[in-house]
């Protein structure tokens, strides 16, 4: 079937449900909402669509497009919510259950009849977490069945003014920075996270730091430091710890206000938006006591032959600093006693590569640029000659660019079965680094890397699967991803042909460096990206710079 996406962005849902209906035969076109409803209309009259799907939509279809055409809605709210605030509601409300809607396009907003609907559970997580994992497996899998449906031509789509919906038809309106607002003084803990965690990608919470309004994005909770309500106590890992009521809670980041006067209104690390050096700097403890309630970004844990670097950065997105860190914790685990060492293993985002916003936001954005992929490279070199034990890349959610390759050095990758891999640079004006030119080819061939890096197109994971990209996909809810990874791990440590597959990895990247150097990659790649960081009508410039600030452009 011929399938048009309409969305407002090629987010996170876009990207999968284009890549598993492509994995399903479909032929997928994108049309940005963003470019305005000509466009859209353009789009439509060009490809000619028998289906149209919105996986998200910030404003509303033109008029003769969704009367002409069949236009499925994908609401992430239960059977008979509208509005525009459905998981920011989940949310507030606790509630412990929540949903996916596929429903048609009519004039009055999320009022069509419905052709899927899909439950989920809601895990205590942050909403852009929640979006990219629990709800996206409901939207997925309600897609799917709307597509069904609507290819078998029979099936009749019900009407919301149907009693088994009409009963359940509840709006609730935008919710907004007053709901958000934290009130320092009264909110425990629990609330101010739970708050923070509502608004962690967008838009943020509203608020005022030592007389200058910025938006908080994420939030974490400690469980020792103390200090007067609202009281900045601490940085750690680029984050600022705030005390509470009864405690404090980690913000890793803020996003001055765009008419505030700074010259890089979006998210950063908090430490460097407020850039107080006499904050005092809590070390991030790596191995935390058992029981300790705080926050850090980089974990180690060692079950007996088994040790798990775990990391989570906001957005996937690492900066000089992240990579330095991670590849420190690295480099502990390694002079731990284990057969195999796991790298990832969390929910959500495993790696996007470099931190396109820290970057933006540096004096001299080409050096920092260059500082930071220099540390990235650092990284994955390190776990590409580690030939004493496996390495496992633990994929819970999605990877892009110097992420995926980083995920491409270690010996296996395992990874959620919801997950979303973009292999490529192109869309961002880059060659690539990482040692994708030895990976990507070494895993999938070079004429599958080269239309990989070429196309420039997401891929699901079990088409990554099937490309050699992935050795295993972990078919389960992203909340039960770190236990099963933990078990197959124990399994893989505990198998009798593990000393031959040490050996055998240990002999064939001695082949492999005798054949061609890692540093004869590293240096041929990075003459190539050098050239494009430093030459100021490069497109990377203006790329990254629209893609920081949001500025309305390609899927990217």
């Amino acid at each position: 079937m011929d399938i048009l996406l309409i969305a407002s962005a090629f987010n996170s849902l876009s990207q999968r449900i284009h890549a598993e209906l492509t994995d399903l035969g479909h032929h997928v076109d994108v049309a940005l909402a963003v470019r305005g409803p000509d466009a859209v209309r353009a789009a439509v009259r060009a490809r000619r669509p028998e289906l149209i799907i919105a996986p998200m939509l910030r404003t509303a279809l033109p008029d003769d497009v969704w009367q002409r055409h069949t236009c499925l809605i994908v609401h992430p709210g239960p059977l008979g919510d509208r509005g525009p605030s459905s998981l920011d509601w989940a949310i507030a409300e606790q509630a412990p259950t929540w949903g996916v809607t596929v429903l048609q396009a009519e004039a009055a907003m999320d009022a069509g009849a419905v052709w899927a609907n899909e439950p989920f559970e809601v895990a205590p997580v942050g909403k852009s977490d929640l979006y990219r994992n629990e709800a996206a497996d409901a939207a997925v899998t309600a897609v799917h069945r709307a597509v069904r449906r609507y290819a078998d031509g029979s099936y009749k789509p019900l009407p919301q003014s149907d009693p088994a919906i009409r009963s359940r038809v509840v709006w609730r309106d935008v919710f907004t920075q007053e709901r958000r607002r934290i009130d320092w003084t009264a909110d425990d803990t629990d609330t101010v996270v739970r708050k923070l965690r509502g608004a962690d990608s967008q838009p943020g919470v509203l608020d005022e730091i030592r007389g200058r309004e910025v938006f908080l994005h994420g939030g974490h909770p400690e469980g020792e430091l103390r200090g007067v309500p609202g009281e900045l106590l601490a940085t750690r890992a680029g984050a600022v710890c705030r005390a509470t009521r009864d405690g404090a809670v980690w913000i890793p980041e803020l996003r001055p206000r765009r008419n505030s006067g700074d010259p890089a209104p979006f998210r950063r690390p908090a430490a460097d938006v407020l850039a107080d050096p006499a904050l005092p700097e809590s070390p991030a403890p790596l191995e935390p006591a058992p029981g300790r309630r705080t926050w850090s970004d980089i974990r180690y844990r060692q079950h007996g032959d088994v040790g798990l670097v775990t990391f989570s950065f906001p957005g996937g997105a690492m900066s000089t600093d992240h990579c330095r860190r991670l590849l420190a914790a690295y480099e502990y685990a390694l002079a731990r006693p284990t057969r195999v060492l796991v790298l990832g293993g969390r929910r959500d985002f495993f790696s996007n590569g470099i931190h396109l916003n820290v970057i933006e936001a540096a004096p001299d954005p080409a050096v920092e640029s260059w500082a930071n992929l220099d540390a990235m490279d650092d990284l994955v070199e390190a776990v590409l000659r580690t030939t004493d034990r496996l390495v496992v890349a633990a994929l819970g959610g999605n990877a892009a660019a110097g992420g995926v390759m980083l995920a491409l050095a270690a010996d296996e990758v395992w990874c959620r079965s919801g997950a979303v891999l973009n292999p490529h640079y192109r869309r961002m004006g880059l060659y690539g680094s990482e040692f994708w030119t030895y990976s990507l080819p070494r895993r999938a061939g070079a004429e599958t890397a080269r239309r990989l890096t070429e196309e420039a197109q997401p891929v699901s994971a079990v088409t990554a699967a099937r490309l050699g990209l992935v050795d295993r996909l972990v078919p389960v809810p992203a909340q039960d991803f770190t236990a099963e990874v933990e078990r197959l791990a124990a399994a893989l440590a505990g198998a009798p042909d593990l000393d031959r597959r040490i050996a055998a990895k240990a002999e064939a990247r001695r082949a492999d460096e005798e054949a061609r150097p890692l540093a004869t990659y590293r240096a041929e790649e990075l003459a190539r990206m050098h050239a494009l960081f430093f030459d100021p009508g490069a497109a990377y410039h203006v790329l990254r710079a629209d893609f920081v600030r949001k500025v309305p452009g390609g899927a990217r």
